[in-house]
């Protein structure tokens, strides 16, 4: 932690931050919205400020999914590639709502692209993290056939994160759709072999038993509840916690 960087009053020191692509369109379904993208960057920049250490990973749902790859006549591995540079343009137009909101931060990509992005190593993210810097990891896990659900688990693994923070359209997880379902109620919090038992669609399982294998734990939460993010860094009990 450099000398100007708070100390965090929190149970948390350093996080990776898992975004859908879908989320940052919103409602358009695809693209990406001006006004959330400001709003995701000032949750971090709050965080920022906290004294906590951010990662974050994106999808790129909003940019290409596996079903029009599919429509097209497009082979999975080529599909996948195509997603992984898909994820590298949200990331950048992160890079650049970051910097609006007064905090630097770092692309790094598990596929090389020197010209675009710094390249994925450990040791150099670990630097910019303590350097009080976002990592923006992109390129999912650099090979096809994992999701980028699997990279943010796998990105918390080597950078030694406490937690994996979902975001989703909900504020945790229920028992049912709460979007179709009225009577389905919130979890506070669950077990990794639970979620794995029931195939609760938190994430996908691979992520879910990589953290479970190496003690980190999930938390499922609405984003864009202004301040949920910082809420739950302070201690408060807002969302489910997976662990």
């Amino acid at each position: 932690m450099s000398p100007k960087q708070k100390k965090p009053a929190s149970p948390f020191r350093r996080v990776v931050v898992k975004l859908s692509g879908e989320a940052l369109a919103g409602s358009d379904k695809t693209g990406i919205n001006p006004e959330i993208l400001a709003a995701v960057a000032d949750e971090i920049a709050h965080v920022i400020n906290m004294g906590i250490e951010v990662a974050v990973v994106i999808g790129a749902g909003n940019i290409f999914r596996g079903a029009m790859g599919e429509a097209l006549g497009i082979d999975r591995v080529t599909g996948d590639h195509m997603g992984m540079l898909a994820t590298v343009m949200n990331s950048l137009a992160l890079k650049t709502a970051l910097k609006r909101a007064g905090v630097q931060s770092r692309v790094m990509t598990s596929i090389d692209m020197k010209e675009v992005a710094e390249p994925y190593v450990i040791e150099r993210a670990l630097k910019h993290l303590e350097s009080g810097r976002v990592v923006i990891a992109a390129g999912g896990t650099g090979h096809p056939f994992f999701t980028t659900d699997t990279a943010a688990s796998l990105r918390a693994v080597e950078l030694g994160a406490d937690a994996v923070f979902k975001a989703t359209r909900v504020d945790g997880v229920y028992t049912g759709d709460p979007e179709k379902d009225s009577n389905a109620r919130r979890i506070d919090s669950i077990s990794f072999l639970d979620v794995i038992k029931n195939q609760l669609r938190v994430m996908d399982l691979t992520a879910v038993s990589l953290c479970m294998e190496n003690g980190i734990s999930i938390v499922v939460f609405n984003l864009f509840m202004k301040g949920s993010l910082g809420k739950i860094l302070s201690g408060e009990k807002i969302g489910t916690i997976i662990s």
